[in-house]
Parts: C-alpha cells; sequence; structure tokens
C-alpha cells in the first residue's frame, strides 16, 4: 500500500475518537498490551515522560521535547491529534517519522492489527513505541491521547509523570466532577515514579495525594514554584505550561540540562519541535490569529488574551464538535464580534446552521458557511485592515487552515 492507502486503511479500520467521539473510547489496555508483545515491548527500551491533562499538555509536551534536544539528547514526541498530517503524531528530534516507515509497519503487522482489531490509536501508540524504540532515542516525551488510566500510552513506566490540570473535558468518558477527572489522569501515576501537577486546585488535591501515596510516589506542583522564563510560544496561558515544564526538568532525574537549555528550549520551542496552532498568527493587517482551545478552561484564557487586543473589530470563526458542551462554551464569547459559524470537516462535527442557531441563543451574531475555508474567505473580505481574525472553536477548525 502507499502512504495514503495506508493512513485511509488505518484511520477506517475502527472508529477513532478524533473522527467519531464517544463510539472509539475503549475501557482497557488489552489490544495495545497484545500489540506491544507482538512488537516484542518497545516501549521497555527507552525511557520515557509522561504527560497528561486537560489543557496544556500538548504545548508542555513540546516545551519538554526542546528542552531535552538542546541539552544534547536524542528526543522522540509523541503527540496527537495531529493537524495536517498524520506523521506530525510522531517526531524524532523534531524530524517526523517517514511516510516509508509508516506504510511499511502497517504492512508488517497488518494481519495481527486486523484479527485483534485495533483502533486507530492503538496502532499509533505502537508505531510511535516501535520506532522510538528503533531511532535509539534518549528519552521520548509521550502525550497522553485521552485521560490516562485507560489511555493506549499508558503501558509505559516513565521516569516521571506530568499532569499539566484538570478540567471539565470529556466528561462523557472521564466523569462529571473534577474530581472523577482527576482520578482518570492520576492513573499515570506509577509506583515510585515522581509527578508534577502542574496547578494546585482545590477540588483534586486529595486525588492526586491518595494516588501518590498508594504509589510512594513524590508528588510536586509547578504552580508552588516561581518560574520567569520567556517562550517562543505566544499566548499568555503559555505562562503556566512553562511553569509545568521547567519544574518538570527539574525533577528528571538521570539528565543533565543547564539553565541555558532551559531558557534556549523554551524560546526555541517552534524551531525544534514545529509545533503549531497555538495562538499562531497567520498574517498581519487584518491579524489573523488561530488557536487550538476547544474547552472551556483553554477558551477562557485564550478569548481573555483576544481582548486585550487593541485593534478596531473583532470577526470569529468559529467551529466546533457535536458532542462538545457548547452552552457551556458559548457564553464566554464576545457579543460585539461579527461571527463566521462554520463545520470542521469531521463526521462529529457540528452542523453550521445549529451552531449558529445555538449561539444566536447568547447574543453572537452572524452568517453560517458551508466550510472553514468559506468562513475564513468571507472573514477576510469584511475585515479592515485594523481588524482581528479570530480561527477557532475546535483543532479541527484550526487544522483546515494552517
Amino acid at each position: 500500500m502507499t502512504y495514503k492507502e495506508t493512513t485511509q486503511w488505518m484511520f477506517a479500520q475502527l472508529p477513532m475518537y478524533q473522527k467519531e467521539g464517544k463510539t472509539a473510547f475503549k475501557k482497557d489496555l488489552t489490544n495495545i498490551l497484545a500489540f506491544s508483545k507482538e512488537l516484542k515491548f518497545p516501549e521497555k527500551q527507552f525511557k520515557s515522560v509522561h504527560v497528561g491533562g486537560t489543557n496544556g499538555k500538548g504545548s508542555t509536551s513540546h516545551m519538554l521535547a526542546s528542552i531535552l534536544q538542546e541539552a544534547g539528547y536524542k528526543v522522540g514526541l509523541y503527540t496527537s491529534p495531529h493537524l495536517k498530517s498524520f506523521t506530525e503524531r510522531i517526531r524524532v528530534n523534531g524530524e517526523e517519522i517517514p511516510k516509508r516507515k509508516v506504510s511499511s509497519f502497517i504492512a508488517k503487522h497488518k494481519a495481527f492489527l486486523e484479527k485483534q482489531k485495533l483502533s486507530f490509536f492503538e496502532m499509533t501508540v505502537g508505531l510511535a513505541f516501535d520506532y522510538f524504540a528503533a531511532k535509539k532515542v534518549d528519552v521520548a516525551i509521550i502525550e497522553v491521547g485521552l485521560g490516562g488510566r485507560l489511555d493506549s500510552t499508558n503501558i509505559i513506566t516513565p521516569e516521571l509523570s506530568v499532569i499539566t490540570n484538570i478540567g471539565l473535558d470529556h466528561t462523557q468518558f472521564l466523569g462529571e466532577t473534577l474530581p472523577e477527572i482527576a482520578f482518570e489522569k492520576a492513573g499515570i501515576i506509577k509506583k515510585n515514579v515522581p509527578v508534577v501537577v502542574g496547578e494546585r486546585q482545590v477540588e483534586t488535591i486529595k486525588v492526586f495525594a491518595e494516588k501518590a501515596q498508594e504509589t510512594f510516589s513524590e508528588l510536586f506542583y509547578a504552580s508552588d514554584s516561581f518560574i520567569d522564563f520567556k517562550t517562543d510560544l505566544l499566548g499568555d496561558y503559555q505562562q503556566k505550561n512553562v511553569k509545568t515544564a521547567v519544574v518538570a526538568i527539574e525533577h528528571l532525574h538521570g539528565f543533565k540540562v543547564s539553565e541555558k537549555h532551559i531558557k534556549n528550549g523554551l524560546l526555541n520551542v517552534v524551531k525544534n519541535t514545529n509545533l503549531k496552532g497555538r495562538w499562531q498568527i497567520l498574517q498581519e493587517k487584518p491579524k489573523v490569529i488561530c488557536d487550538t482551545a476547544h474547552n472551556k478552561e483553554g477558551l477562557e484564557i485564550v478569548l481573555n488574551q483576544l481582548k486585550k487586543e487593541t485593534l478596531k473589530k473583532v470577526h470569529i470563526v468559529l467551529g466546533m464538535v457535536s458532542d462538545k458542551k457548547i452552552e457551556a462554551i458559548l457564553p464566554m464569547f464576545p457579543k460585539n464580534a461579527n461571527y463566521y459559524f462554520c463545520k470542521p470537516n469531521i463526521p462529529r462535527g457540528l452542523s453550521e446552521t445549529i451552531l449558529q442557531e445555538k449561539a444566536k441563543e447568547f447574543g453572537l451574531i452572524g452568517e453560517n458557511y458551508s466550510s472553514v475555508k468559506i468562513a475564513l474567505k468571507n472573514a477576510l473580505l469584511n475585515a479592515n485592515q485594523q481588524d482581528i481574525i479570530y480561527v477557532g472553536g475546535s483543532t479541527f477548525v484550526v487544522a483546515e487552515i494552517i
């Protein structure tokens, strides 16, 4: 199979969460454990750092990878979802896995994958671990896909566990309260492995304390530390991620990382890892900004930053997925902006007409468009050079325009 045929086959096997939502969520690790055995346990052949949380885990993972690269280490980076190309999910020192490696891996293991009925995410995790083992990375930064306890990445025993924060996202899988969600996220904490939690939250302190005690793990809160480093990732919210990444490096034993490595790593995240979609400025005059924030906590920070822009008029290209609790999100958006409602091009994308109708209930007025690109095109036609256009609401909206 060609690379295109291979990825199409992977996407089509079983529903994957990004496309279908709840039907793709699995309640155990049976498949990934079986695949690991088939691959001769590649995750045991390299050191790792496991990064979970509701918001910021992608940015924090990229920061950690960049810092360790600056320190001279060969660093694997596994993240999800991808924005443009599947190969973005698996990188070594910023270089994406070659397409031919994806094709050959799937071809080699296709019979097993079909027999075992592995999901898209499970086979991707197996591919990442196998690739990192083959490349002999010094360390791999592994971002949790969804939750933690039952996530396919959770077969690793890392050098350090990192949990950025806890918010009300993916409640249909993880629970309706912060303690319930924290319990799922805390599932990545392993016996005698230190854990860094980004934010001290009253509702979740007990959950993490009990899990750390149960596993004999040292527990550290990044929010308790004073950290003053700058990063090339734009957006005020990145300061929380900077703090989490730096405290994580401080508690990552067995690696020599100087303050200079930390400073340069944080200033060169985009260059070292090619991260996209975090308060990314696509053009000036009119200024077009996109951001992948898609839940209440993430959007609250991003929309507060949008208020600080001193430009004339705000135009918002907005699309969401159908399983999002939009009634909790829409009231956060400014009523004095011009809206361009659209549907991301995935099966679980929310209809642009439904989004428009729901938004109207909260005083958000605008037209609807059949695609993200058409919505952005109309925003550009209507905006003056002094205006600002914000594109977001979903990772998949951003993916279509960068």
